[in-house]
């Protein structure tokens, strides 16, 4: 109804801030503060794995890819350990562990990679120098 009893004042004030060239950059800044901001709260969502904060019960003790969408894990709720297996559709319990798989001090679990990598550094520092005696020796 304003634009009938008004033709001439609501066409010039629409058309003045869309041709307005200071009104175009505020624009386009207002969007990028805006979304730098998201990528800020992502970033440090992110860095300090805000989703697990809240969760002192539950925790992932080991984790093994299976396939390309599937994993199996090794959770611990309370003092008892359980193998989950995980899909992009589904979570089933595999079953509940006897035995618990025993955490470090240092958060790994002593298996695959940190042992590989215990070794790795044993080597290398072989290789750079002959005279360090380290614990890389194999049965």
């Amino acid at each position: 109804m304003l634009p009938l009893l008004f033709p001439g004042f609501v066409s010039a004030q629409s058309t003045q801030s869309i041709t307005n060239p200071t009104s175009v950059l505020s624009i386009f800044l207002s969007l990028l503060l805006v979304v730098g901001i998201i990528f800020a709260l992502a970033y440090i969502a992110r860095r300090f794995n805000v989703a697990s904060l809240g969760n002192q019960h539950v925790k992932v003790v080991a984790s093994m890819v299976a396939g390309t969408r599937e994993k199996i894990m090794v959770i611990q709720v309370g003092d008892e350990q359980h193998l989950i297996g995980v899909t992009s559709h589904n979570i089933s319990h595999l079953s509940k562990l006897e035995n618990n798989i025993v955490i470090q001090k240092d958060g790994s679990n002593g298996t695959g990679k940190d042992q590989f990598k215990q070794k790795l550094v044993a080597a290398m520092a072989g290789k750079i120098n002959p005279n360090h005696k380290g614990d890389n020796t194999d049965a």
